[in-house]
C-alpha cells in the first residue's frame, strides 16, 4: 500500500483527526480526499506527508480508509468506492453517528473490517476522546496499530458497540455544551466588570482545571462541589442560582436529546 492512512472528507472532524495522526506519525505517508478540493488541498500543503488523491486512488492504495463524510452522503459515497473492495481490503475507520458496523458493511457489499469511531473536536489540539469499537474482521494486531497511530488525538477507549451512541452523546456532543458553559460563565464576568479576554480566559481554565481534578483525584464531582462551598458563602448562592435555573436537568436533557437525535438517524 502506498498510504497508511487515507481521510475521505477533510471537514472539522476529519480534519482534525488527520492533524493529529499526521503529526503524531510523520513517518507515514496519508491520503487524502474531499469533494470540496480547496480543503483537501490545505492539509496537502501543511504537512509534506500528506497527499491530495482522487477517490478511487485512495481507497485502491490507502491500508486505512476513515470515512469522515455526514451519515446522509455514505449511500451515494459507498455506491462508489464498494465496487473498488474487490480489489482491496482495507480497514474502513467511521465516524458516521448513528451508523452500525454491519450497516457499512451492508454498504460494502461484503464483510469489511471495520473500526467504529466516535471522536470529538478536541483531538485537533490532543486533549480529544474517541471511542471505538470493531468486528471480527480487524485483527488485533490492526486494532493495535490504529490506537497506537491515533493516540496523539487523546484518549482512546474501547467500548460496546451498543453504548457508543449513548457515550457519545457526552464525549462526541460535549464540547459544544462545554463552550456554551465557558462564554456563559465569561459572560457573567462581563457584566460584573472583568474585560472580556480576562473573563474568556479564567472561564476556560478553571473549567479544564475543574475537569483535571475530577481525573487525577478520582473523586466524585459533587464532593468536589462540596469542598467549595462554604457554609453561607458565595459559592453556595452561586450553586443555588444554578438550582433555580435548572441547570442539571438541562444538562442531562442536553445528553439525552442528543443521542435520541443519534436514534433519529440511523
Amino acid at each position: 500500500m502506498t498510504y497508511k492512512f487515507g481521510f475521505i472528507g477533510a471537514g472539522n472532524m476529519g480534519g482534525a483527526l488527520l492533524t493529529a495522526a499526521a503529526n503524531g506519525n510523520p513517518s507515514e505517508k496519508f491520503a487524502v480526499y474531499d469533494v470540496f478540493e480547496e480543503k483537501a488541498k490545505c492539509f496537502g500543503e501543511k504537512y509534506e506527508n500528506v497527499t491530495v488523491t482522487s477517490l478511487d486512488t485512495l481507497v485502491k492504495e490507502s491500508e486505512y480508509i476513515f470515512i469522515g463524510v455526514k451519515p446522509q452522503m455514505l449511500a451515494e459515497l459507498f455506491s462508489d468506492i464498494a465496487p473498488l473492495f474487490n480489489e482491496c481490503d482495507p480497514v474502513i475507520v467511521s465516524m458516521a453517528a448513528g451508523t452500525s458496523i454491519e450497516k457499512l458493511c451492508t454498504l460494502s457489499g461484503k464483510e469489511m473490517p471495520v473500526i467504529r469511531i466516535m471522536p470529538n473536536t478536541p483531538a485537533l489540539i490532543g486533549e480529544g476522546v474517541i471511542l471505538y469499537c470493531n468486528n471480527a474482521a480487524v485483527s488485533d494486531s490492526q486494532v493495535d496499530f490504529f490506537v497506537n497511530a491515533m493516540s496523539g488525538a487523546g484518549l482512546l477507549d474501547r467500548i460496546d458497540e451498543n453504548k457508543i451512541d449513548a457515550a457519545s452523546a457526552v464525549s462526541g456532543c460535549g464540547p459544544a455544551f462545554a463552550y456554551m458553559f465557558i462564554e456563559a460563565l465569561a459572560d457573567g464576568a462581563v457584566e460584573c466588570g472583568v474585560p472580556r479576554d480576562k473573563a474568556m480566559m479564567y472561564a476556560a481554565k478553571m473549567l479544564s482545571g475543574s475537569a483535571d481534578m475530577v481525573l487525577k483525584t478520582g473523586n466524585h464531582p459533587g464532593a468536589l462541589k462540596d469542598a467549595v462551598c462554604s457554609p453561607g458563602g458565595t459559592t453556595i448562592a452561586g450553586v443555588h442560582a444554578l438550582e433555580d435555573g435548572g441547570f442539571r436537568s438541562a444538562a442531562m436533557n442536553a445528553v439525552t436529546s442528543a443521542y435520541k437525535r443519534t436514534l433519529e438517524l440511523k
